[in-house]
């Protein structure tokens, strides 16, 4: 592979292969090869190629199980609980949230935990999967630690995303997908395989001194949002996806770059619901609410306030029109994995 450049579908085709010939079966493959190829259009490169020869190498060294048993235990009508057998995250994800949507279909919510799965890429992807059959969702992981909770020196709570999808009642859904951190640790390590500097006051040494140097910030502290209330929301979500599901939790879930001396045992939590539980005019409502706050006089040099999602969605339309730039770094992974 020498071209820099490549069209998504030819893409996406060289990584369902790559995946392959690491053990994982088509269907699985395909997945995880989607939710990968995703990540790129919507510019989460901290999310996308660039972790490929991680889930690679993790695979190998037989810390993510490619044939995995998942076995999904009923709870009731609504609720499910799937052990993931240390399966790739995307895998798990891809039926936790398709379960998640089925049960919400037949009785209003879903609510479905996982255990024993690993890093699964944008939690906004999965929403985007239940908002397009009309429903509201929240989804929860955790993941390595890289926070100080508030009032300690040591690194224990993960970035652990916050996700919120609804439907809008136009083309663009409202997708609120953000870490809990001031800057997602995907980020970092991308500026730090390409040799970037990050934000200032994002992160800290190892020393505890602020730094802008991507490397340093990896082996120190990152700052999460809003202080102790950051603080508190990266604990809240380590309850519901590392304790409630049966997870790791508490700063046990391994750095799936560094560490392989066993499985990530993460923990999910998704869960759904109609639009329509409590009134049948949501459509109307949601349609209303957005109206209202994008009317609102608008400060200097904005032309217009974007609900959450909307940005992305013009990220992705743009990007799949051209075809995917590789780093110089990217295009050896796929060609180093390739063979």
């Amino acid at each position: 592979m020498e071209k820099a450049n490549l069209k998504t579908e030819n893409l996406k085709k060289e990584v369902i292969k790559i995946f392959k010939n690491h053990g994982l079966s088509n269907p699985h493959a395909v997945i995880s090869a989607n939710a990968l190829i995703n990540a790129e259009l919507v510019g989460a490169y901290g999310h996308g190629l660039s972790r490929l020869r991680m889930y690679c190498e993790r695979i190998s060294k037989k810390v993510i199980n490619p044939k995995p048993k998942i076995k999904v235990k009923k709870i009731s009508q609504s609720i499910a609980h799937i052990d993931a057998d240390n399966s790739i995250g995307f895998v798990a994800a891809d039926l936790a949230i398709r379960k998640a949507i089925e049960c919400a279909k037949k009785t209003g919510i879903g609510l479905v935990a996982v255990k024993n799965s690993g890093h699964y890429g944008l939690s906004g992807y999965y929403a985007e999967q239940a908002v397009k059959k009309n429903l509201i969702t929240m989804i929860y992981t955790n993941a390595p630690p890289a926070i100080a909770p508030y009032g300690a020196k040591k690194s224990l709570f993960g970035t652990n995303p916050i996700c919120f999808g609804s439907p809008t009642g136009a083309r663009v859904p409202f997708i609120l997908d953000t870490a809990i951190a001031k800057i997602n640790r995907g980020k970092i390590r991308f500026a730090a395989r390409n040799n970037q500097k990050i934000p200032k006051g994002v992160a800290l040494d190892k020393f505890g001194k602020p730094t802008t140097d991507a490397k340093k910030a990896l082996y120190g502290v990152q700052l999460p949002i809003a202080g102790f209330r950051g603080s508190g929301l990266a604990w809240m979500v380590d309850i519901l996806s590392g304790v409630l599901t049966g997870g790791n939790h508490a700063g046990k879930v391994k750095d799936p770059f560094d560490d392989f001396s066993g499985p990530q045992n993460i923990g999910h939590l998704f869960i759904t619901f109609k639009t329509n539980l409590f009134v049948r005019n949501y459509t109307s409502r949601i349609k209303s609410n957005i109206k209202t706050i994008k009317r609102l006089p608008k400060i200097k040099g904005v032309k217009e306030i974007m609900y959450p999602g909307q940005n992305k969605d013009k990220r992705f339309r743009m990007n799949l029109k051209k075809e995917i730039k590789l780093s110089k770094i990217i295009l050896k992974d796929l060609v180093d994995l390739k063979n």
